[in-house]
């Protein structure tokens, strides 16, 4: 398949008062035409960083994008200056926020705020603008799109809310599509509807998705690879059933065992991951997740581990994995 996306060794700091934050720290991937990728991990790992570094939506100051490069359909978008980066924002990558209420114009009615995006996007007249925004809202799945164009963000509910942004987002049938934990704070139903509707859109768009989330559960049901990133790096990445099925890392041990599962017995309690991130002002110089491994070693603390190719797009940075590490993995029946 051909890669419409390729990050290669992408670092974002924010500097503070407090020092500098290495929120990314040489974070590499790619992602193929018609693909959905998720990248997964707890909050503070780099996930919506990496997005907003796409979307050239890093402040600065006091962010920066420090090294690396972003190639979206063979350009490096940060080679792009700020006009020629806002015609590609929203019309070749479109974005679904995380929370709709903070991005959502609460003073702009919902077919105003698409219509911004068709303007700068199109040369439709006024008319095409007011069908292609029926059209969008409908195919989100809003009933009665006439009525609604014509009302405020305040006045719909949450599910309809992330709806109009999805609509906001696709309305120019982008190639990249990044959904920002796009279920946050919706009930469990409407949740499953979103979704249903990203992956439509997807096939029917041919859209390519980047899926940022922390719920496993909607990387199973959703994307074809996945990206587990711990302390701004990706510590294990490859096909779903991969990582799902035969995961390498402990950190994703870690995740996967602390999903409810049917056998789960009344009052039992999940298993969680001791500890808590490291401290990103001043990372440390070996594996980060090694203070809160049990399995952690003197050397993961010392250097960090190279990333290991386990075959079929699956890869790893685990000490555990070297072929010095044999007792330790027996010693620990892994």
């Amino acid at each position: 398949m051909d890669k419409l996306l390729d990050v290669k060794n992408l670092e974002v700091n924010f500097k503070t008062y407090g020092g500098t934050i290495n929120a990314v720290r040489g974070m590499s991937f790619d992602l193929d035409i018609g693909e959905c990728l998720a990248i997964v991990g707890e909050s503070g790992c780099g996930k919506s960083v990496t997005a907003k570094a796409i979307m050239g939506l890093i402040p600065c100051p006091p962010g920066e994008i420090s090294g690396g490069s972003i190639l979206f359909d063979g350009t490096d978008l940060l080679k792009l200056d700020r006009k020629s980066m806002m015609k590609i924002r929203g019309a070749k990558i479109g974005m679904i926020f995380q929370d709709p209420m903070t991005y959502l114009n609460p003073t702009m009615t919902v077919g105003k705020q698409i219509e911004e995006v068709l303007k700068k996007h199109t040369n439709y007249t006024k008319k095409q603008m007011t069908e292609r925004i029926i059209e969008i809202l409908n195919f989100v799945g809003i009933a009665n799109p006439k009525r609604r164009m014509r009302q405020y963000p305040f006045e719909l509910s949450g599910g309809m809310r992330q709806r109009v942004m999805i609509a906001i987002a696709t309305v120019c049938t982008p190639k990249l599509l990044i959904a920002d934990e796009p279920t946050t704070a919706l009930d469990v139903t409407i949740q499953a509807q979103i979704l249903e509707l990203i992956k439509s859109l997807q096939k029917s768009m041919d859209t390519s998705v980047m899926l940022i989330t922390h719920d496993l559960g909607v990387v199973a049901n959703m994307a074809d690879r996945v990206m587990v990133v711990y302390a701004g790096k990706i510590v294990e990445s490859g096909v779903v059933d991969d990582v799902f099925y035969k995961p390498q890392h402990p950190y994703t041990w870690g995740l996967l065992s602390s999903i409810p599962t049917l056998e789960l017995k009344n009052k039992e309690k999940l298993p969680s991951i001791e500890g808590t991130p490291p401290d990103l002002f001043s990372p440390p110089t070996g594996c980060a997740f090694a203070a809160r491994c049990a399995f952690a070693m003197k050397i993961c603390k010392e250097i960090y581990p190279e990333t290991v190719d386990l075959g079929e797009g699956h890869h790893c940075a685990c000490w555990l994995l070297h072929e010095k590490a044999k007792n330790v993995r027996q010693s620990f029946n892994l």
